[in-house]
């Protein structure tokens, strides 16, 4: 079972996924920062920064987070399995 902040942080997640999937990076960018010591923020924090152009700092994050780019996924599908992953 998790606790309150686990679903709060899962909730805060989960918004920054919903805001990136809409096209609003900056807002997603905005919440992940304040949660960076979460891999799966670190996850979307990448992800964010592919969306901005900036891929030195989303390589970065990915390092953080321990995955890798694939480059051969699109943006879409790779917040969509963050947010399965999320949903679990």
């Amino acid at each position: 079972m998790t606790d309150g902040a686990d679903e709060t942080l899962e909730a805060r997640l989960l918004e920054a996924v919903g805001l990136a999937l809409g096209g609003d990076w900056q807002a997603a960018h905005r919440i992940v920062q304040e949660h960076e010591d979460d891999a799966t923020a670190a996850w979307i924090h990448a992800v964010v920064h592919r969306m901005e152009g900036d891929l030195g700092n989303a390589l970065y994050w990915y390092r953080h987070c321990r995955r890798r780019l694939r480059e051969d996924v699109p943006v879409q599908v790779e917040l969509r399995e963050i947010e399965a992953h999320l949903s679990r």
